[in-house]
């Protein structure tokens, strides 16, 4: 949302930062903004996704899934 000027004075805003700043807040630790912009959400998208694979793969050479 530092994307966007006033993202966090929304109620939306303000929702998604409850939700999603700790799980971002492991990344901001290691990422600093760039310019005012924060980069750490598309990292943690990256991760999440490298997590999802992992778990499908480990699901498939189960069998489960």
């Amino acid at each position: 949302m530092s994307w966007f000027p006033g993202a966090y004075n929304t109620k939306i805003g303000q929702f998604l930062g409850r939700i999603c700043d700790p799980f971002l807040s492991i990344f901001r630790r290691f990422i600093p903004a760039i310019a005012g912009i924060d980069f750490s959400p598309i990292i943690a998208l990256v991760v999440l996704q490298f997590a999802e694979n992992g778990l499908l793969y480990l699901l498939q050479m189960f069998g489960i899934y």
